[in-house]
């Protein structure tokens, strides 16, 4: 058992749920059940009843118990079930949980300071896909590649213990424990340890807004966790504003931030996070976040249908207070539809001069200002112009977005390469923070489809939810949506790894890794002191785009093409940073132009 006295180092705090070593040998078993009369602790085979108290906590002290040690909850009926709170599971979400020694990792880069947020260019994977083996100890053997590269940060799908090996990560339901198909909590943080040797950031996808459903006990232990005449897309709310599980749940974002070092977390879904508190949940866990870890720069991110900007204020010297930018579906979605001419189901708000509708998200922040959305016929969003452009994480792909379509066709397989690389350099030149999905470095066609792994009556309702989703959607018939239950559904969507190494993959590598170079010599120095009301769309045909952005330090310009004829290029100051395919007067199809003036510097 190591020294406990040096928790304190690496932030590690009491917490209100789980098992918890308070000294050397001794761990305090913390459950909140109130709708249990009694509990009982079985640790490595021997049963212990637990102590209740009024308010439905049960508590027990164990002395002797060394890492790794096996335990359950045992009900009053017999029924043997996880801990909610575990901090890793033995095998699977049904089975025994383990204790954990939070102290246990010899931390090899312990002086890691983080890195800003101007200098931020997200890479997005899913972990169990990211390699063949598809595990934590497999994917460090890519980060090289990725510090190489250009990247800066990876932002790994979410972790929390599912049900079955297989998934996305979004149906956990121990919410502390890293999915063990992955690997041990150990594993994880060797992962955090050598990114930040390479000086990557990390950062963690957490799902605050619901539990999946296999594994999840807490209606049994806590009928009052849920909120049952309240519903999300998934299920009963959750009670934020019950004090358990209010701690439950802001305890949990900071115990990842705390126990595996992590640089940030993004917030799933946020809209389907409903408090009636006097402070919401989520400024709570911000503001706790704000306070508490200050060693280092922490990079919170939101995911919002809503195009908000309350959650996302800045101080006078440009830092944020709460959240420090929210992922931008509009881009997304404004750029898929100009480059893909799809205009169903979410994509239908974006059908009219889609154009125009992504000058406006490069130059203001938002599509949607306040306007009516064409889909749900009511107003969305709020007038984002005053907004820094950091405060927005833009994407041309991601998981969501890939992997929502029937058959997880990537971008580049719906418009081409010629147009997706005209649109990558966008993304990645633009003064918003951009995100890559993993593979799209290098032009990966391999797609990236739903998967679960499901069983019985469970696997039959998502296979058939799945197929009925999809009638009618872009041409995809229902019965050809693939299984997400199937092995070759998960094994068809993971990457390719040989493609870097082929001709195509070599020149999609050169160009990702030339761009982000560009970005981090060009476009970086002038993020940190770029405020609001900097865009402005220059002009906009079909097919094509120019917006210009005004910081203190210097004027930038891009005009991107992707319409069927060449396009004027409009009159912009300053140097051209980066012209594709070639530096003509006119832009041709497929093509993007950057210029940037530099303060104090002539055109």
């Amino acid at each position: 058992m190591s020294d406990l006295s040096a928790a304190a180092e690496f932030r590690v705090y009491p917490k209100s749920w789980g098992a918890e070593y308070v000294a050397a040998g001794e761990v305090r078993f913390r459950l909140w059940a109130p709708g249990q009369e009694t509990v009982t602790l079985r640790l490595d085979g021997k049963d212990a009843e637990m102590t209740r108290s009024d308010d439905g906590w049960f508590e027990l002290l164990a002395t002797g118990v060394s890492p790794g040690a096996e335990y359950n909850y045992v009900l009053a009926n017999g029924m043997v079930v996880p801990d909610p709170a575990s901090r890793a599971q033995k095998a699977d979400v049904n089975g025994p949980s383990l204790v954990i020694d939070p102290t246990s990792y010899d931390w090899q880069h312990p002086d890691w300071q983080g890195r800003p947020w101007e200098e931020t260019v997200v890479y997005e994977l899913h972990i169990g896909t990211f390699t063949p083996e598809g595990t934590f100890r497999a994917a460090i053997e890519k980060l090289p590649y990725l510090a190489d590269l250009g990247i800066t940060m990876i932002e790994v799908l979410p972790l929390a213990q599912f049900g079955g090996k297989r998934g996305w990560g979004y149906d956990g339901v121990l919410l502390y424990a890293p999915h063990s198909a992955y690997g041990a909590p150990e594993d994880f943080k060797a992962f955090v340890d050598a990114a930040h040797g390479l000086g990557l950031s990390v950062v963690l996808d957490i799902v605050l807004n619901h539990f999946g459903p296999e594994g999840n006990y807490l209606p049994l232990l806590a009928p009052d966790f849920f909120h049952k005449e309240r519903m999300t897309p998934w299920g009963a709310g959750i009670a934020y504003d019950v004090d358990p599980v209010r701690r439950y749940i802001s305890e949990c974002a900071l115990y990842w931030l705390e126990e595996f070092q992590l640089d940030g977390l993004r917030f799933d879904a946020i809209d389907q996070i409903e408090d009636s508190s006097e402070q919401h949940v989520l400024e709570e866990i911000a503001r706790r976040i704000r306070t508490e870890i200050t060693d280092r720069p922490i990079h919170l991110t939101t995911e919002d249908a809503r195009n908000i900007t309350f959650l996302h204020p800045r101080n006078g010297d440009g830092s944020a207070p709460l959240f420090t930018a929210e992922w931008n579906d509009d881009l997304h979605n404004a750029v898929h539809v100009f480059a893909t001419g799809e205009t169903h189901a979410y994509y239908k708000d974006f059908a009219k001069n889609p154009e125009k509708l992504v000058a406006r998200v490069l130059a203001e922040g938002f599509a949607y200002q306040g306007e009516v959305s064409p889909q749900t016929g009511e107003k969305r969003g709020v007038k984002s112009t005053g907004q820094p452009p950091v405060a927005f994480v833009d994407f041309i792909q991601n998981h969501d977005q890939v992997g929502n379509r029937a058959q997880g066709e990537r971008l580049i397989s719906l418009a081409g390469a010629d147009r997706t690389k005209a649109l990558l350099a966008t993304l990645l030149l633009s003064p918003h923070i951009p995100l890559m999905f993993m593979g799209e470095e290098y032009g990966e066609t391999n797609p990236f489809l739903f998967f679960t792994d499901f069983l019985g009556d469970l696997a039959k309702a998502v296979r058939e939810g799945r197929a009925r989703e999809f009638q009618g959607h872009a041409g995809h018939e229902g019965e050809s949506v693939p299984d997400p239950n199937a092995k070759k559904t998960f094994e068809v969507s993971t990457l390719d790894w040989q493609k870097p190494d082929s001709k195509d993959g070599k020149d999609w590598l050169k160009f990702t890794k030339d761009l982000l170079a560009l970005r981090q010599k060009h476009i970086v120095p002038l993020l940190a002191t770029a405020g609001g009301e900097s865009g402005k769309v220059v002009k906009t045909d079909k097919g094509f785009l120019a917006v210009s952005w005004t910081f203190p330090k210097g004027r930038l310009s891009l005009a991107l093409n992707i319409g069927e004829k060449p396009q004027p290029l409009p009159d912009a100051p300053g140097e051209t940073i980066f012209a594709w395919p070639e530096k003509t007067h006119d832009l041709p199809p497929n093509s993007t132009v950057v210029r940037l003036e530099v303060s104090g510097r002539p055109a």
